[in-house]
């Protein structure tokens, strides 16, 4: 599946570019240990880092890198983006941030008077494939980021001829410090626009068999999922 990403050429030589994101996996993921001791039980148990459904899910589609740094202390926000060109066309947002008024979401369980709705502006036009959509989200089990990417799906291999912002929620105001250029603030997944059916089934005997030896399979150290299971990509 290709996606096109496209930037004004004023900016192609400062932005840093989105990345696959199995490539963009977080320090603690790779600090991490496969296995830890549970006192309460006092047994050896496998970590997250060993559950496939966890990382595919962080490494699916890829990531939107904020364009330079940006600071916040004290409930306000700076940066410092001294290589935008001066030249750029009017209707470019100059800014890694805009913000969104708290009353856009009343009624919804996303708001709250203290917390603070944003907006990374995003400088890049995505295009991707026809019939496929982008799934935008908060970087998948990422709750160490102060921010919470809210969840939209576009059309975006129509929309392409504007921006795709991230408006987000900045969750945590006793942060203090920099969030540097190439954090990510949206995971986008690719998704294949079609129609959904649903249908439902009694499991057979042949079925039931087969579920009890897959649930024997997959808690054996071996790992039946990620042997058996796992797609590992062409």
């Amino acid at each position: 599946m290709q996606i096109v990403f496209r930037c004004l050429p004023e900016l192609s030589a400062i932005l840093p570019k989105p990345v696959l994101a199995k490539r963009g996996l977080p320090d603690w993921l790779r600090r991490m240990p496969m296995s830890a001791r549970e006192a309460e039980f006092d047994t050896e148990v496998p970590t997250v880092k060993r559950c496939p459904p966890f990382l595919d899910a962080m490494s699916h589609g890829f990531l939107m890198p904020l364009p330079c740094d940006v600071h916040y202390a004290d409930g306000c926000f700076d940066w410092d983006w001294q290589d935008l060109p001066p030249s750029l066309p009017r209707h470019t947002a100059r800014s890694p941030l805009s913000f969104h008024v708290g009353a856009q979401l009343i009624g919804t369980p996303l708001f709250a008077e203290d917390v603070l709705a944003i907006k990374f502006m995003n400088p890049w036009i995505i295009e991707t494939e026809p019939g496929v959509s982008l799934l935008m989200t908060h970087p998948i089990n990422r709750p160490d980021l102060p921010f919470r990417t809210l969840t939209g799906l576009v059309d975006s291999d129509r929309y392409v001829d504007n921006y795709i912002h991230f408006p987000a929620l900045w969750v945590e105001d006793g942060f203090s410090g920099t969030l540097p250029k190439g954090t990510p603030v949206a995971q986008c997944v690719p998704v294949r626009r079609a129609d959904l059916g649903m249908s439902f089934e009694d499991l057979d005997a042949g079925a039931q068999a087969r579920l009890a030896m897959t649930q024997q399979e997959v808690v054996t150290p071996e790992g039946a999922y990620r042997r058996r299971f796992r797609f590992r990509g062409e």
